[in-house]
């Protein structure tokens, strides 16, 4: 695989410099904090305390290496080794995804508990011994300034690891078109939420300085005696206030990024079911407020374009008809008449409003199978011979083979019962399949009474279209044999109510 080497190796330097800056600062910040607490202690002490931190610093180092070699593999390997399938494309594209997470983790885990499990049992171990004369509680105290800032580490990592996986994960998004033509996604999956990476972060920032403080001034004020007591009932009071103000800071300040966030989604989903009417709220006056503009612009411009598409798609269809009927100047009119009588039927069987409109689609193209017929059999005016029957009877498979033909095919998918079925009789003796009852697909019976009654009042160059009062009675003699009686029943009801109003 030719993923571009220099991405890797970028992003590799900049993973290690952000992790040595930002574990050398930690350890700094809190050796200074327990050397300035110990700063008139004797000299061997501070040796003794010096090495403690090497071996933990050691041990930590080593721990964590493994860990992150572990985490960093897969990528490691997808920009030195050939990826076979897309995927384990997609696999290595969800690891990477994934670092910022198992960074926090990392830190929180191998990162901190390898500093401190050391530190604070050769401290303890040296305090029994008599090498150090600090109180073993400032080793707790210790513990806590360590987790402190491990947490902040792991808030900065965090968000460094988010910003420089994405030229990773952009070359491999590049790779994956390049060598197996499709691309890499998450199709909307959720690995962090905003919500909780927010609130977590607001929080953190808010409570760190806080807690170190408090934890700075316990250093300082050596024994926890009866003289600190007022000081602490005092300083507890604080801290709560000053950690509950940023327990319920973080969650206003998420609501207020995660409120436009769910608005614009809960937009976008109704847009993907296909309901193009809707439009993001203008509620915020930040640079929210951009991206609702931004949207609604967009959406105004999906709707102009999809109304464009289905004029289209109308003036296609009606062509369509058109070329049909222009071949026999005696059925001039009537693909669009059948269509018209259809969608009336599909009204009056409460039928949902994109189903007539399949429905009326899939009428005007009903006889589209006869542009494969002859002239001379088409426009025969005598008796047709047998054989010229059968290329008559062969219109409705030959018109959805026609359909067949058309891109997207699942477009046209809901037009070829219709058409195939149209001339199928209730009782079973239509054609092509004779088909009987409700085998017979829904539009095809549907048409096949909108057809009958259009060919019955239709006039010809043989004879004379008949009144719909005599084509009515036929339709309502058919029921049951020919068409199917409910949608019939419908037609001639309508019909005779017509009539009286």
């Amino acid at each position: 695989m030719s993923i571009s080497l220099s991405v890797y190796k970028t992003f590799y330097s900049r993973l290690l410099l952000n992790y040595i800056a930002g574990s050398l600062a930690a350890v700094i910040s809190i050796a200074s904090l327990i050397i300035f607490a110990f700063k008139e202690s004797p000299r061997n002490e501070y040796a003794w305390m010096l090495a403690v931190m090497f071996v933990s610093i050691a041990a930590m180092l080593g721990l964590e290496w493994a860990v992150f070699s572990r985490q960093i593999r897969p990528i490691r390997q997808a920009f030195h080794e050939p990826v076979g399938t897309f995927t384990d494309m997609q696999s290595i594209y969800l690891k990477t995804h994934r670092l910022p997470a198992l960074t926090v983790k990392r830190i929180i885990g191998p990162h901190l508990f390898g500093l401190a499990v050391p530190a604070a049992s050769l401290s303890l171990w040296l305090v029994s011994a008599g090498q150090l004369s600090i109180p073993p509680y400032y080793v707790l105290l210790a513990l806590l300034g360590g987790a402190f800032l491990a947490g902040m580490h792991a808030l900065i990592e965090f968000y460094l690891t988010s910003h420089f996986i994405r030229p990773v994960l952009e070359e491999m998004q590049f790779q994956s078109l390049q060598l197996f033509g499709r691309e890499l996604t998450l199709g909307g999956r959720v690995l962090i939420s905003i919500k909780r990476k927010l609130r977590w972060s607001f929080f953190l920032i808010g409570a760190f300085p806080l807690l170190l403080y408090n934890l700075a001034v316990q250093f300082r004020l050596g024994d926890w005696n009866v003289d600190h007591s007022a000081y602490w009932k005092w300083a507890g009071i604080v801290l709560l206030i000053g950690l509950g103000f940023a327990f319920f800071g973080s969650r206003l300040l998420t609501r207020e990024l995660e409120t436009p966030i769910q608005h614009l989604y809960e937009r976008m989903a109704e847009v993907k079911v296909g309901y193009l009417r809707t439009e993001a709220s203008d509620l915020f006056s930040d640079e929210f407020s951009r991206l609702v503009s931004g949207f609604n612009h967009m959406l105004r411009g999906v709707r102009i374009q999809t109304a464009r598409n289905d004029q289209l798609v109308e003036s296609y269809f009606a062509t369509l008809a058109a070329a049909l009927d222009a071949r026999d100047p005696y059925t001039a009119g009537h693909s669009l008449r059948v269509a018209e009588y259809a969608v009336q039927i599909g009204n009056l069987a409460r039928l949902p409003k994109h189903v007539v409109d399949q429905l009326r689609k899939a009428a005007l193209l009903h006889d589209i199978g006869k542009i494969g017929i002859p002239d001379a059999v088409l426009l025969k005016e005598g008796q047709l011979s047998e054989e010229e029957w059968e290329q008559i009877k062969a219109h409705p498979v030959l018109g959805e083979a026609i359909l067949k033909q058309i891109e997207p095919a699942d477009e046209m998918a809901a037009f070829l019962p219709g058409v195939r079925s149209h001339h199928e009789r209730y009782d079973g003796a239509g054609y092509p399949d004779g088909l009987k009852g409700e085998e017979i697909p829904l539009f095809g019976r549907i048409i096949a009474v909108a057809d009958a009654f259009d060919a019955m009042t239709s006039d010809r160059p043989y004879r004379k279209g008949m009144d719909a009062a005599t084509a009515i009675c036929i339709l309502e003699k058919g029921k049951g044999t020919q068409w199917d009686p409910y949608f019939v029943g419908l037609f001639v009801q309508a019909y005779y109510e017509k009539q009286t109003s």
